[in-house]
């Protein structure tokens, strides 16, 4: 705004409106103040003396007029809006609760049936009666029971921890989606997901989602776990059609739980297994897999706020590695999950804001999570299977 005196009124203050009749220039002075053409002769008489000497400049100027404006512009002005909308598409519950009920029948069916539900199926195909299955599910309804209740309270208390966060920061997310997977697996799921739309979220808060559900998960994992390393007896001979592969986590506990008949560097057969050592072990597995720092798992999210773009490279480096190793050890698991992971791609997309500083706190705690989670988690051979 160029800095001049005013010459003239003009028609009332930007914008119109009925305040025009009534107000000066820039609504500051009224109309009465300045003179009409109904003024006595004498005003024009004088005026007409006055027309000569030099006129006083007047004190308030387009400057001053401006600044009281934007002054009551600027308290007029409404708040500002929220950097994001609020959610208006209420969640699915439909969907959630039937895969949640059917995940309850997937794990009670593997634990009730010892974690071989394929071979009691098979057999009760043979036979063309369901007197094998029947008589199993009744023999150890309570073991499938326990099984069903921690491994649930687990993936639940994971799912929950993403969640939470995104209420707390205001992401739209949907509630958690468990994923059963009846008969053809030991484990009865293949654990949960849930959906947000990350976009929304800064680089902190990504952060914070990311690392809840891992966290929340192990708090009650490891509590379940332990229970299960205590109540194992390898007094009893081993036997059954596979040994699980033990994470360096569960060998840290054997080897300072020492249960019954235990010898160091012993595995443990499938008909040694307790519904809490079989949970506490699936609850490490989803974690330690989560935790991979590749596309949009839990490692993922942590690595990417922790590096940036060069977590792209990271995350192809570790997709490599895992595809060479599923080749070398033949791990027909890992190699069906790398095929998701490529499917969805590896790289994770920006969130809202990249430049939101972690902090020196946050920074260690995912630093030190990302490599001691999947170290300490994560089983390098599943299983192995025998004749």
């Amino acid at each position: 705004m160029p800095d001049a005196p005013f010459t003239g009124p003009s028609n009332g203050p930007p914008g119109g409106g009925n305040n025009a009749r009534n107000a000066g220039p820039w609504g500051t002075e009224p109309l009465e103040a300045y003179p009409t053409e109904d003024a006595s002769d004498a005003s024009r008489t004088d005026s007409r003396e006055d027309a000569g000497k030099p006129q006083a400049t007047s004190s308030r100027d387009v400057r001053g007029d401006v600044e009281v404006f934007s002054a009551e512009l600027v308290e007029e002005l409404p708040p500002p809006l929220p950097h994001r909308p609020y959610r208006t598409r209420p969640r699915r519950r439909a969907l959630p609760i039937f895969l949640f009920l059917a995940t309850c029948a997937s794990t009670f069916l593997a634990g009730a049936c010892v974690w071989v539900p394929t071979a009691y199926v098979q057999m009760s195909i043979q036979t063309g009666s369901l007197m094998p299955l029947r008589r199993v599910l009744i023999t150890h309804w309570q073991d499938g029971l326990i099984y069903m209740c921690c491994v649930l309270a687990i993936l639940l208390t994971h799912e929950m921890g993403h969640f939470l966060a995104t209420v707390r920061y205001g992401v739209p997310s949907s509630f958690p989606y468990f994923l059963p997977l009846p008969v053809i697996s030991v484990t009865g799921t293949m654990g949960a997901v849930i959906g947000m739309e990350g976009f929304r979220a800064n680089r902190r808060e990504i952060f914070d989602i990311g690392l809840a559900g891992p966290l929340a998960g192990l708090a009650v994992a490891i509590p379940i776990l332990w229970i299960g390393v205590a109540k194992l007896d390898f007094s009893r001979p081993g036997f059954g059609i596979y040994q699980l592969g033990d994470p360096l986590l569960v060998r840290f506990l054997m080897d300072y739980i020492q249960p019954a008949g235990y010898a160091a560097g012993r595995g443990v057969m499938q008909g040694q297994l307790n519904p809490y050592f079989m949970a506490g072990w699936v609850g490490l597995l989803v974690t330690g897999l989560n935790m991979m720092p590749v596309s949009q798992l839990d490692g993922g999210h942590v690595i990417y706020t922790l590096l940036g773009k060069r977590a792209h490279w990271v995350a192809r480096g570790c997709l490599l590695l895992a595809i060479a190793y599923s080749i070398y050890s033949m791990q027909v698991a890992y190699a069906l999950m790398i095929v998701l992971i490529m499917l969805v791609g590896t790289d994770h997309p920006p969130t809202r804001d990249d430049s939101v500083p972690l902090g020196w706190f946050r920074s260690t705690i995912g630093v030190i999570c990302a490599i001691a989670i999947p170290v300490l988690c994560f089983a390098p051979r599943l299983m192995v299977i025998y004749p």
